[in-house]
């Protein structure tokens, strides 16, 4: 039975909290949350001690992993403070937001010997690991470019999280389609430009990136074209706009996984979406699926992954997407590939 600590009690820390209720080899027995009233809710829908402070809880808790669920630029700290009392690490996506971050966090996990799986949920998105299977297997070929789009409506910077002006859409969106584009293209990327728009979301008070497109190269000159902006009506069927088509020399997969083939019509028209929500009282959906992954394997003492070098690897690609824009040229990309 692996005794699991949440850090991070916001969405995605409920998430996994509900995710592993009553999962087979996993007890999760406390949640931190810096709001002790987040904190406190969290513990008492799940009977959990409630703590503000990681430190004290790493103290106080015998944990065997930590789920990191804090905003994109807090990992570090409770990462590395983790990792040396010897848990396992699940670490929401981006791993971290500056080079200096992601190396600690590698420092600390290799030093502990711990296992470290960075949470780029879309692996097991049905779809996404659908167009993986097609070039992997060579159906699609060689796999010549990648268009994705992943985008949300203002409700997600404006009113889902507060701290939005301290990140952006590359590093909330576009790191899920970096990571998607070297999965299924299996191949290097060694440069990136990006070109971007802002100023509407700063007129509303959170002064980041608006739009952001990337043009990601790899080693052979095939290519991938991510595009995910922050802009989108809020009257949008969806608060998600997720497209994805990927073009091989022998055929070509195109997927919708805004619509997922479910409309519903009334006061408004709106797209449910098929991958969440509960089946027979249990949370379904790729967070849910991967969560409870990494609770397999390391029950199983298999390695767990996505890891840490695929973390850091997508860090220094929107890392690169970032520079890029401020400098409007070609930014290259020296990490080693990693899958």
């Amino acid at each position: 039975m692996m005794n699991i600590g949440i850090v991070g009690g916001g969405i995605r820390g409920r998430t996994y909290a509900q995710s592993l209720a009553g999962y087979p080899g996993a007890h999760v027995r406390a949640v931190c949350d810096l709001n002790e009233k987040v904190a406190q809710e969290l513990a008492d829908d799940f009977g959990l001690a409630a703590y503000v402070d990681h430190r004290v809880m790493l103290e106080r808790t015998d944990l065997d992993a930590v789920i990191v669920a804090t905003p994109d630029f807090a990992h570090r700290e409770i990462a590395v403070d983790a990792a040396r009392v010897g848990a396992h690490l699940l670490i929401e996506k981006p791993l971290a937001t500056s080079a200096e971050d992601c190396a600690a966090i590698g420092a600390a996990v290799r030093d502990a010997g711990v296992q470290c799986m960075v949470g780029f949920e879309n692996r097991w998105n049905p779809a996404i690991r659908r167009v993986r299977d097609l070039s992997a297997s060579g159906v699609l070929g060689d796999v010549l470019t990648q268009n994705i789009l992943l985008s949300n409506t203002y409700y997600v910077p404006m009113t889902m999280i507060p701290w939005a002006a301290k990140s952006s859409p590359a590093w909330f969106l576009m790191s899920h389609t970096v990571d998607a584009a070297l999965w299924v293209a299996d191949k290097q990327a060694v440069s990136v430009v990006a070109r971007g728009s802002r100023g509407r979301l700063a007129e509303l008070g959170v002064d980041t990136w608006d739009v952001i497109h990337a043009l990601l190269t790899f080693s052979d000159g095939t290519t991938a074209n991510l595009t995910s902006t922050w802009v989108l009506p809020d009257s949008s069927p969806s608060i998600v706009d997720f497209q994805y088509k990927a073009v091989g020399s022998k055929s070509a997969v195109d997927v919708d996984l805004q619509h997922q083939s479910v409309s519903l019509t009334g006061d408004s028209y709106s797209w449910p979406g098929l991958m969440g929500g509960e089946i027979d009282g249990r949370l379904q959906g790729p967070p849910t699926w991967m969560v409870q992954s990494f609770v397999d394997r390391i029950n199983a003492g298999e390695p767990v992954g996505p890891g840490l070098d695929q973390g850091v690897l997508v860090s220094d690609i929107v890392l690169a997407v970032l520079r890029s824009l401020e400098t409007g040229e070609p930014t290259p990309i020296h990490a080693s590939p990693s899958r």
